[in-house]
Order: structure tokens, then sequence, then C-alpha cells
């Protein structure tokens, strides 16, 4: 978990342990030279050996046995990307996701996420990897809802949306030509 604000970070964390239902380790990495949140979950999860990785955020509320049933889910399914319940997408885009590391290993040679971005799209281009490769799930009872009470007044990063817009028009690498998935988040 990147984080920026330390009180609001260790509120997050103890409640995620508290209501995960199962075992595992919540990292919780101070981004103080704000690299983004893109740099910070790939360096975690290139110092990382777990089968599973959740990316999650300083600003997220779990629902009860949030990773317990996440992990079921994705063990039951076989998928590389769960989306968790973020009660806004309701399961179009993984904006907090579990990933299954063999599956990620695939898409970029090593990091989680695309490491050109900084802190937006980087979760919508893997949602639609996950989805061509038909690796992608949704849980509705993995609740995990991100409460950022001036999220509808601030702006994504526009390099990051022209990044995404980019990549879009090249199919990102070629990897995905159905045009009912290059249309979801245009």
């Amino acid at each position: 978990m990147p984080f920026t604000e330390p009180s609001l970070a260790q509120r997050a964390a103890h409640l995620m342990s508290a209501r995960s239902g199962s075992g595992g380790v919540i990292a919780c990495v101070f981004d103080e030279k704000r690299d983004g949140f893109i740099n910070v979950v790939n360096h975690v999860f290139a110092l990382s050996s777990a089968e599973w990785v959740a990316y999650v955020a300083q600003d997220a509320y779990p629902g009860r046995l949030w990773l317990n049933s996440a992990m079921a889910c994705l063990q039951t399914t076989s998928a590389g990307l769960l989306a968790f319940n973020d009660g806004k997408w309701h399961g179009q885009l993984a904006s907090f996701g579990l990933v299954a590391r063999a599956w990620a290993l695939q898409n970029y040679g090593g990091p989680l996420f695309n490491p050109a971005y900084h802190s937006h799209f980087a979760d919508a281009e893997l949602t639609l990897l996950a989805l061509n490769d038909g690796k992608y799930t949704y849980d509705p009872d993995a609740v995990l809802v991100e409460v950022d009470w001036e999220k509808d007044q601030k702006k994504v990063n526009a390099d990051d949306r022209a990044l995404f817009q980019r990549r879009a028009a090249s199919g990102f690498d070629d990897r995905i030509t159905n045009p009912t998935l290059m249309s979801m988040f245009a």
C-alpha cells in the first residue's frame, strides 16, 4: 500500500488486516518522494515473491472478509486479476485488485503495472489485458471501497491519460484487438 499520509495508512492497514479473514502481509510504503502509486506498487511487487498480490491505497475501506473472499474467488476461477467491489465501477474496472503473480509476470516482463504510468490508468490497462486473456473476474463480496471525499473534484494525471490514449491506439502493443474492449475506457 503506497501512502503519503501515515495516519491514514495506519488506520487502513489495521482495518484491512483485522477484516481480511486471511493471512498475509500488508506492505505499507511511504511515498515520501512522491514517486507515484504505480512506481511504488511495482517496486514492492518486484521485492515480493507472493503468489497473489493485492494493490490497494491508503484510502481503502475493507468489507468483512474482503481478502478471504477474493482469494477463494481467484483460486476457483483461475483468473489472473480480480476486481474488488469498490462501490464505483461494479466490476468493470479493477481499481483495487488482487493479481496472480504468474499471470502478471507475462504482461510487462516483471512489473505489475506498465511502469510508464505515474498514478492513473495503469489499472485500466491491466483490466483490459486480463479481459482480453479471459483472466478477469469480479467478486461483489470482496468489498474494498475507496474513501476519498474529494475524489470527484480531482483531475486525473493528464500525462497518464495521454499515455493511455496512445497505448490504446496501438492496441496496447497489439495485444488487444477486440473493438468492444478497446471502447471500454475510451
